[in-house]
């Protein structure tokens, strides 16, 4: 199967670190023991991570370009992540309508796991420059939307499987890939509230089991309505427009043919 970018030994390594380290970054606060030291530092952690997540990310999508991010691919990822950015503001200000996520998947599907990571980063970037959303929450996004991205590319059956299989495969993955960002960008924000909601604010004194309690009762009071609107959205616009999209996207990765060497002929005297 084609893809636009074929991840080598170098860029996995450097995509796996990164994804550990941002692994900690959104999960510090039940990574701590209560004993330790990073509980005093609980308003200063997260913007410690996000800047070291703005450095990482640049690192990983660096070494993905250095394994065949071509121009071919390079015009694509520009195509995709303007469409992507320009989606995301339909929906501001009303729950759950977040177009983007649809095409994030399907691109993902199309033109795999290392495309889709660098389309992820650049769309989440892209579209905050576009809204004016550039804050210490940014890396996380961009970072969890690489994620999402990339999973899609990971899915089983990328040769075999199509038509309406997997249509609801990728309306399966995008429902449940939805409340995963939502959730992951819960955990990034959390530590923030500090004592403005006593109950379920992230408490450095407490066990992991306390901090989970409060984080879930979290979620459900701030971000299930509209996770589950982002879900439903997603799954909506996959079974619609899933087919005839897939078509297209595929359509254009056989004509770019990514992998075909391009060589220049001298003219003939």
């Amino acid at each position: 199967m084609t893809r636009a970018v074929r991840l080598g030994p170098r860029s996995l390594l450097t995509l796996a670190l990164v994804s550990a380290v941002g692994v900690v970054a959104f999960g510090w606060p039940f990574l701590a023991p209560p004993t330790s030291r990073v509980g005093t530092h609980t308003q200063d952690a997260p913007w410690l991570f996000a800047g070291l997540l703005v450095l990482l990310v640049a690192v990983v999508a660096a070494a993905i370009a250095e394994s065949g991010l071509g121009p071919k691919a390079v015009a694509m990822l520009g195509v995709l992540a303007a469409t992507g950015a320009a989606l995301r503001p339909i929906g501001a200000g009303t729950a759950g309508i977040e177009p983007m996520f649809f095409l994030m998947v399907l691109s993902g599907r199309v033109l795999g796991p290392g495309f889709g990571f660098v389309l992820g980063n650049v769309t989440m970037f892209a579209s905050a420059l576009l809204t004016g959303g550039v804050g210490p929450w940014m890396p996380f996004q961009m970072l969890a939307m690489g994620w999402f991205t990339m999973g899609a590319g990971l899915l089983p059956g990328a040769e075999r499987t199509r038509g309406r299989a997997e249509v609801r495969l990728l309306a399966a993955y995008g429902f449940l890939a939805a409340f995963a960002y939502g959730t992951a960008m819960n955990m990034a924000g959390w530590p923030f509230m500090g004592a403005l909601a006593s109950n379920i604010a992230f408490d450095p004194h407490a066990g992991v089991p306390a901090n989970l309690a409060r984080f879930v009762t979290y979620c459900l009071a701030t971000s299930l309505g509209w996770d589950l609107g982002r879900a439903l959205v997603t799954v909506v616009l996959t079974l619609a427009l899933g087919p005839a999209l897939l078509r297209a996207l595929r359509r254009a990765t056989r004509r770019a043919a990514f992998e075909a060497q391009v060589t220049f002929e001298a003219p003939e005297r």
